[in-house]
């Protein structure tokens, strides 16, 4: 049963995929040059980034007993978000090296024998009957054996459900490319939203503009495809509109996290219009595409204005 830590209420989405430790280049007092600790992953930053938003939110990503599944623990919990799907397993948490140049972030991973990357489809429970919406994306669907555990799960559970993908694509992590491509198509069938960076896009769908790249990605079989494009704003893309808009203007400490607060604002403000099912995600209008654009664009603005992903509270963005 996936329940919030805010009540009863069943989670209205449950996000599966990865949490690890992101190891951000940090200084000691002394000045010398040190990694610091910091909890983070794709779909966990997403989940967080929820919880603070006010969506009842579930986790059922795998977690490590290890100090570092600790952390990880804490900081979801402390965001609202339920981890009574999210499995307790005794292998260690996943590592990513985080270097920074220029406020973008690029990644080197520890993972074997982890967690995560040993994930088993016997070790995800079920989802609670009564939660209509799923999430699922990052490195957990590119490397195995957690993305045929995880690709198992949700075509097992994501029929009569909404299902809003974010395959966070990063190339250098991806082993056999062509496997990975067939296993996004497989999944972009199942789903109803797609959400991607720019550069997902010209990865997932070769050339054109973004508005006839992401077109073809409906082919596909998703009803929406959401595409940020950094300073040039965020784009949305159904089979009967398209909404654009702009970037806010904000002082970029980092990036780490955007992409995954951005996620978080849009399926919020498709849950404040009720359309976070299977049917109301098939069915967006321009209206929807723009409301969600702007609340992730709101959101995202605030996350690269500080260090890490930290992703905003509602209450922050109330204030702004």
């Amino acid at each position: 049963m996936n329940r919030t830590s805010q009540g009863e209420k069943p989670s209205e989405i449950l996000c599966l995929g990865e949490a690890l430790i992101d190891m951000l280049p940090a200084t000691t007092a002394e000045g010398a040059a040190a990694f610091q600790p910091v909890a983070g992953g794709a779909v966990m930053n997403t989940a967080v980034a929820l919880g603070r938003l006010g969506v009842a939110t579930g986790f059922a990503g795998p977690l490590s007993r290890d100090m570092f599944g600790t952390l990880l623990r804490e900081h979801l919990e402390a965001s609202g978000v339920d981890l009574s799907a999210a499995p307790l397993l005794d292998r260690p948490s996943t590592l990513a090296f985080v270097r920074l140049v220029d406020g973008h972030a690029t990644y080197e991973f520890r993972d074997e024998e982890t967690a995560l990357r040993h994930l088993s489809p016997d070790e995800l429970p079920a989802p609670d009957a009564a939660t209509p919406a799923l999430f699922a994306g990052g490195i957990s669907l590119a490397t195995e054996p957690c993305g045929s555990a995880i690709e198992t799960w949700l075509r097992l559970h994501a029929p009569g459900r909404a299902l809003i993908l974010d395959p966070n694509i990063r190339p250098g992590f991806i082993r056999d490319p062509e496997a990975f491509r067939a296993r996004l198509d497989r999944l972009l069938a199942l789903g109803q939203v797609l959400k991607l960076s720019d550069e997902d896009l010209a990865w997932l769908a070769g050339p054109g503009t973004p508005v006839e790249q992401a077109r073809s990605l409906l082919a596909r079989g998703p009803a929406a495809v959401f595409v940020t494009r950094g300073g040039d704003g965020a784009l949305a893309v159904s089979r009967d509109a398209v909404a654009e808009v702009p970037s806010r203007p904000v002082t970029v400490v980092d990036t780490v996290g955007a992409g995954d607060t951005f996620n978080a604002g849009l399926i919020a403000a498709l849950s404040r219009r009720g359309k976070l099912t299977k049917a109301g995600l098939e069915s967006l209008d321009e209206a929807d595409l723009r409301a969600a654009l702007e609340l992730g664009a709101a959101a995202a603005a605030v996350t690269v204005s500080r260090r890490g992903a930290n992703p905003p509270w509602q209450t922050e963005l109330d204030a702004a």
